[in-house]
């Protein structure tokens, strides 16, 4: 068993030999053997010297990220982070399962691993604080250190309770894989249907998963190395937490990140209408047409004057 126990825990994303509550124990550290999948999605990229590129092939690209993201900000974050509205349990499976295609891991992993974070924001032990590990630790080298990797199911205990969840948690291999699947055959179907478009299966596998991909975990990424290093405090939260409009435009909607900090669970994080929330605008449309429900507003408390917006309001404190 010991000989197939790299290829076990590559497959089943619960399976450590020193169990999850050893791993979690380890010391941080730097590991080639987890950052070897990063290695090879960045080198993926290269294949565009062999593939070329092809208006379709971009735009894949383009769609691929926007999708995505929403799937990172408006499923991972909003909902099972933080259930800033409510689904059906049928709804909350598909986009458990469409969320694997952002290949960021299982939705419960990630929720729990973003859970610990608010719990401990800029504390000695959250494992992505810029001010406690410096930048590049924050933004990708806390991925690759084992004890990062268990899911911790204590923080998640609304979740754990779906065994189907707890499924596509553990075999997180199906994102890949189904994203290189579909990549590969959309651009194979459509250089035989439409050669006129000049693409190929290949092609559509480098722009539309290796590029797209880099591109959607890096503009992630950013959200913890940069919104507590760059733009500006609103509220006094007890940790770095800003506000960036550039970052909001990269990721939907996230870079108002202290407005996230100080209200977690509002579906909306933009608070004021010059504060571009596009992951919002599409929870409201898919409220207003029965997918999602119950939205969960901002605090009246957050609209106050200029001068007492960084005080705790009082319903909140």
């Amino acid at each position: 068993m010991s000989l197939l126990s790299p290829l076990v825990r590559f497959i089943d994303s619960d399976h450590f030999p020193l169990g999850p509550a050893a791993t979690r124990a380890l010391p941080e550290r730097f590991e080639w053997s987890r950052a070897l999948p990063f290695i090879i999605l960045h080198l993926g990229c290269l294949g565009v010297f062999w593939t070329g590129w092809s208006p379709v092939a971009i735009l894949a690209c383009i769609l691929l990220y926007l999708v995505r993201m929403f799937l990172v900000t408006g499923v991972y974050h909003r909902y099972f982070c933080h259930k800033s509205y409510r689904a059906g349990r049928a709804v909350q499976f598909a986009m458990a399962l469409l969320g694997l295609l952002c290949v960021q891991r299982g939705a419960l992993w990630w929720a729990a691993t973003h859970r610990h974070h608010h719990a401990h924001s800029d504390e000695e032990i959250d494992i992505h604080s810029p001010r406690q590990q410096g930048f590049w630790w924050a933004h990708i080298g806390w991925m690759t250190s084992s004890r990062n990797f268990p899911t911790d199911y204590r923080l998640i205990p609304d979740l754990a309770k779906f065994p189907e969840l707890v499924f596509l948690n553990r075999f997180d291999l199906i994102g890949p894989l189904l994203l290189a699947l579909l990549t590969y055959g959309l651009g194979a179907a459509l250089a035989v249907w439409k050669p006129s478009l000049h693409t190929s299966g290949a092609q559509m596998l480098v722009w539309g998963g290796f590029i797209s991909t880099v591109l959607l975990f890096h503009g992630t990424c950013c959200i913890n190395s940069m919104a507590h290093v760059w733009g500006r405090p609103r509220y006094e939260t007890g940790d770095d937490s800003r506000n960036s409009l550039l970052l909001a435009l990269i990721t939907l909607g996230e870079g108002w990140h202290n407005n996230h900090h100080r209200y977690q669970s509002a579906a909306r994080q933009g608070f004021y209408w010059w504060e571009i929330d596009i992951t919002y605008y599409i929870l409201r449309t898919l409220a207003a047409c029965g997918v999602i429900r119950d939205l969960k507003r901002v605090p009246e408390g957050a609209f106050l004057p200029e001068n007492q917006l960084r005080k705790p309001p009082r319903d909140v404190a």
